[in-house]
């Protein structure tokens, strides 16, 4: 789960979760939404994969990223413990 705190940490990468809930994207759509190099966005692109908060799929030449949102859910799921009951 540290992982994927240290990886939501950033606000590109937060950026970019947002961007693949709309929709699956290869790594050049993502990167053209953002004003940094290339190498950055893959680095963001890895430590997400790392994480398993985005799954990649390869097809053709294209590899597309998308939203893992089995652990989204077992994030929201461990947060939701936390949440006190009304008395």
């Amino acid at each position: 789960m540290n992982t994927v705190f240290k990886a939501l940490n950033d606000p590109t990468r937060r950026k970019i979760l947002e961007l693949l809930k709309e929709k699956d994207m290869t790594a050049g759509e993502i990167a053209e939404r953002f004003q940094i190099s290339w190498p950055s966005i893959s680095h963001h692109l890895d430590l997400l994969k790392q994480a398993n908060l985005v799954m990649t799929e390869k097809e053709g030449q294209y590899i597309f990223y998308s939203l893992n949102t089995t652990v989204v859910d077992e994030i929201m799921k461990w947060l939701m413990q936390f949440k006190s009951k009304k008395r």
